[in-house]
């Protein structure tokens, strides 16, 4: 497995993923391979080639995968997603035969565990450009309507080696430490976030990022918490129809809007607590905790690559 510098450094998504994929493949199977992560160039002339894709086709991207000469250097390109891979076969136009879907996965958080703290706690655990922006000033409105919400803020570049990619957002997460129910936490490890996510109630995400996956979302519901974000980029696939989809907008106050009524509508949802609600959690928790489990994705990839070597 090459990398680069910066993906040495980084903590994010991709990185998790890839570590968490190389721990449980087959290791008779896997050393058939190089999986190369979103943008790695460094190509390996013993082993099968598979271009792991994460983001979607970035000028760069489109153009590189646009040539059939650097398309036939890989033996097959994963996407994360059919969203994903319908971005790649329209802009650089791979051919479907080339891609096949393997989506993210996570460690499972285990049965629904109800939540009956006198707070309803909010969770943002993602960068701060897919969003922040939005939520910090209406969390600050809804405060005033609901004095038993709490927020948390996990969000930083750092999680990827970039601490100067922050200084854009100084000034919100000073308002975020300023405000007396926000904790921003900066970035902190995985399983700092989990653990808080145990004990939240919705994960509020005004996404303005394309999503390919979102494996914040995925967590979320895998540990019972609503999600309430827009339907944009492949947050409608990822989530299954079990999050709070509100009509994304490019228009950042009408988006401000359509959040705010749909986090309203959610805080006050959890305040009921009702037996119906709690049968919904349930059943939302099951499915993540099975659908994106590593123990069914590894036999996914495993497949897949097996499928390569025949």
């Amino acid at each position: 497995m090459e990398t680069n510098e910066l993906s040495a450094r980084a903590l994010g998504g991709t990185e998790a993923m890839l570590a968490a994929l190389h721990a449980r493949l087959d290791p008779e199977l896997a050393r058939h391979f190089q999986i190369i992560p979103s943008r790695a160039r460094q190509l390996a002339a013993d082993r099968k080639r598979i271009f792991w894709l994460h983001d979607t086709p970035s000028e760069e991207e489109a153009k590189f995968l646009a040539s059939p000469d650097n398309l036939a250097r890989f033996d097959g390109l994963v996407c994360v997603s059919h969203y994903q891979a319908c971005l790649y076969n329209l802009i650089p136009q791979v051919p479907y035969r080339k891609m096949v879907v393997l989506q993210n996965a996570i460690e499972p958080f285990g049965a629904y565990r109800p939540r009956r703290g006198a707070t309803i706690r909010l969770i943002y655990h993602t960068t701060p450009h897919r969003g922040l922006e939005i939520l910090v000033p209406v969390f600050e409105h809804l405060a005033k309507v609901h004095p038993d919400i709490e927020l948390d803020v996990f969000s930083s570049f750092n999680i990827y080696g970039w601490a100067q990619r922050d200084e854009p957002y100084r000034q919100l997460f000073d308002r975020c430490r300023a405000h007396p129910r926000i904790r921003y936490h900066g970035a902190q490890p995985n399983h700092v976030v989990r653990e808080t996510l145990r004990d939240c109630d919705i994960f509020a995400y005004p996404s303005i990022w394309p999503e390919t996956s979102c494996v914040a979302a995925i967590e979320a519901l895998s540990s019972g918490c609503l999600v309430i974000c827009p339907a944009y980029g492949a947050l409608p696939e990822t989530c299954a129809n079990f999050a709070s989809l509100y009509p994304f907008t490019e228009d950042r106050q009408s988006h401000a809007e359509r959040f705010c009524l749909a986090l309203d509508a959610a805080i006050r949802a959890v305040k009921r607590r009702a037996h119906e609600d709690a049968t919904a959690r349930s059943f939302q928790v099951d499915y993540f905790n099975r659908f994106y489990s590593w123990d069914r994705r590894i036999t996914e990839w495993n497949a897949y690559l097996r499928g390569l070597l025949s």
